[in-house]
């Protein structure tokens, strides 16, 4: 194998394709991207038997060929080389990287061990990138870090025709984002569980291309367990996780009878003032009345910080507790300067939506369900 390819264009293929690389993998060869050189191109790839990632860059090839070599340390390399064409080759047992001045030679490792990238399941539709990255960014919060409870570590999707929802909860918190898409079968019906973290890692790397194919198997076909990502020349797969997801819909309240609105930056400034005084796990007490929303943390003999901001409410005046994180979590998924707080009761989960302005239209496209301290302690 003998190519010449752009700095720039090696170095972010190489990283993106390497990002799923386990750093202690079980075989010596899952540490390994696969290259292959073909007529006009460089074909970069990766495989932990879970994720896959595919890429292909343009290169000028003199020779065609495949090698293995070590993905995270190629990946540094290519970052760190200088502005300049990078000529890569083949000598014996070695992958040798020059770019100007500088030269690297890499031991090569076995290709042919190496596993088969699965195939990508069929096509379900496609989603613009950018709205895909921000639906993602909103759950994801919500989702679980606890590796005990795969279930609650992964994100719902659920397909509804042109309808998409994306949902993930901790127990503590629910995040759900509605959005439209464009799938191939008008009719479509079925649900996917993905990894928060793999999927928070696919969109915000896809996020500079226009639109995204979605590739999934209907959910009561045999072979449904991947789903598959691709835009831009690069194509991802990943297992899903297994089990049904709890019914976390139901947990919405069906009417609401309080509702206070709050300029969302003056919120989330206010709660982290307050919060400097409170431990990791306790909470920050919110007071709405009239025209106030009254912010405190701490008491007795430790230390302890209020503030007061201006407040929309409509019922009866209401006292409850958060923590403050899952909170903050909740306000910075919101993009609408205002947040709105539907409550039924001090001790019930509140709802959080965006609002364009205090007395504006609630956008309920974005929802976070907080449950109180007492409830989440």
């Amino acid at each position: 194998m003998k190519l010449r390819v752009d700095r720039d264009v090696l170095a972010d293929a190489v990283t993106w394709t390497a990002r799923s690389v386990p750093a202690r993998p079980p075989v010596p060869v899952l540490a390994g991207v696969r290259l292959e050189a073909t007529t006009t191109s460089l074909i970069l790839a990766s495989f932990d038997y879970e994720v896959s990632a595919h890429c292909e860059i343009p290169a000028d090839v003199e020779e065609e060929g495949v090698v293995l070599v070590s993905g995270r340390l190629l990946a540094d390399i290519a970052k760190s080389l200088p502005a300049k064409p990078v000529d890569l080759e083949v000598e014996g047992t070695k992958v040798t990287v020059t770019c100007g001045a500088s030269h690297f030679a890499l031991a090569a490792m076995a290709a042919d061990d190496y596993p088969a990238l699965p195939q990508m399941p069929g096509v379900a539709g496609t989603v613009d990138a950018h709205d895909l990255a921000q639906a993602v960014s909103q759950v994801s919060v919500a989702a679980s870090r606890d590796e005990t409870l795969p279930l609650l570590t992964s994100v719902q999707m659920e397909v509804d025709g042109p309808s998409l929802t994306l949902m993930a909860t901790d127990r503590y918190r629910l995040a759900v984002r509605e959005m439209t898409w464009q799938p191939q079968d008008p009719q479509m019906a079925t649900q996917a569980l993905l990894k928060a973290r793999t999927l928070s890692d696919v969109a915000k790397s896809l996020t500079s291309t226009g639109d995204v194919t979605i590739a999934l198997t209907e959910a009561d076909s045999v072979g449904s367990s991947l789903i598959g990502f691709e835009a831009g020349g690069r194509r991802t797969t990943s297992l899903l996780t297994d089990g049904d997801y709890p019914p976390v819909l139901r947990l919405f309240p069906e009417t609401t009878t309080i509702h206070a609105t709050v300029g969302r930056e003056e919120l989330m400034s206010a709660v982290r003032r307050v919060s400097l005084v409170a431990d990791r796990a306790a909470p920050i007490h919110m007071s709405f009345t009239a025209g106030n929303l009254a912010l405190d943390a701490g008491q007795g003999d430790d230390a302890q910080a209020s503030e007061q901001l201006v407040a929309h409410l409509d019922g009866e005046d209401i006292a409850t507790a958060f923590n403050p994180a899952y909170l903050l979590d909740g306000l910075g998924a919101i993009t609408q300067p205002y947040v709105r707080f539907d409550f039924t009761h001090p001790s019930k989960p509140a709802v959080l939506t965006g609002m364009s302005a205090i007395d504006g239209e609630e956008d309920t496209s974005f929802r976070y369900l907080i449950m109180p301290i007492r409830f989440g302690a």
